[in-house]
């Protein structure tokens, strides 16, 4: 058989070309699947550390809103954050890139252990204050509770006593009878009556206030009419018609007081019927008695 050697010179390059572009491919492929491999890891740590900075900037947002007394700190730390992730996502993925930021994420990391600590030590504290608030509180409430228990019984206590107080009448009596020079002759008929005697006993009491007591007495007839009319006494908003009027000196003692009534020429003789005798201090009723006058 008869080679051509210019032929087989022609195939053996050929041949040698294609092992070449084959060893060339395989080569390319390899190196372009390294590459690739090596930008999916950059982008990978790019996105890592966006995604802390996103978490930082967003703790800083919520922990700004709660603690004023911090904000100057937490918005440097705020704006160091935002900054830096601005900048992440601004800038193509490079190894020194990332490198760059990590250390940068590392020294963010750390100053917010730094508030994170702080606010703590404030929520401790403001959890302290917060109880000892309540206990104050509370112990003004009970305090409070108690002052107004005792204010109420104090003023129970002064109207128990303010009613204790009071002058009182043990007894009234009261008798008719007809005058007559100078003379008293008792009587239990009307057209015999021209007069009637009204004695009160005032009660000891230690309490009352000494000194000088008005005391007024009315006598109604049965005609309703006051006996003896010697006028209006006025107390506020309310009034009396008296029969009479008697000033006594009260020394806390027990203590007599008698006087004669004596009814005007043009009410005599008396009417028959029951007469109503009213003992008045002041405008307020000591007691009441009545006789009947046949």
């Amino acid at each position: 058989m008869i080679v051509n050697p210019q032929l087989f010179n022609y195939r053996l390059i050929i041949g040698s070309l294609l092992v070449v572009l084959a060893v060339l491919g395989i080569f390319s492929f390899t190196n372009y699947q390294s590459v690739k491999s090596y930008e999916d890891f950059l982008k990978q740590e790019k996105h890592l550390i966006e995604v802390e900075l996103s978490e930082m900037l967003n703790s800083s947002n919520d922990l700004s809103q709660d603690y004023d007394l911090m904000a100057s700190q937490l918005q440097e730390a705020k704006l160091e954050t935002k900054n830096a992730l601005d900048s992440l996502r601004l800038l193509k993925s490079d190894l020194s890139i990332i490198t760059k930021f990590k250390d940068q994420l590392i020294v963010l990391k750390s100053k917010n252990r730094v508030l994170l600590g702080t606010i703590d030590s404030l929520n401790s504290a403001n959890l302290k204050l917060e109880k000892e608030n309540r206990y104050a509180l509370n112990t003004i409430e009970k305090k409070t509770n108690v002052i107004n228990d005792l204010e109420e019984t104090n003023a129970s206590l002064h109207k128990t006593i303010d009613k204790a107080a009071l002058l009182k009448a043990n007894r009234i009596d009261a008798q008719a009878y007809k005058l007559r020079s100078g003379k008293k002759r008792f009587t239990a008929r009307a057209k015999s009556a021209n007069a009637i005697d009204v004695c009160i006993l005032l009660s000891e009491n230690s309490l009352t206030k000494k000194g000088e007591k008005e005391i007024f007495i009315q006598i109604v007839g049965p005609n309703n009419n006051v006996v003896a009319d010697k006028g209006e006494a006025v107390f506020g908003d309310n009034s009396l018609i008296y029969s009479s009027r008697e000033l006594i000196n009260y020394d806390n003692q027990n203590l007599e007081i008698c006087t004669a009534i004596e009814a005007p020429v043009e009410d005599q003789p008396l009417l028959k019927g029951y007469y109503f005798i009213n003992v008045f201090h002041k405008n307020r009723k000591l007691g009441s008695t009545s006789i009947q006058l046949k």
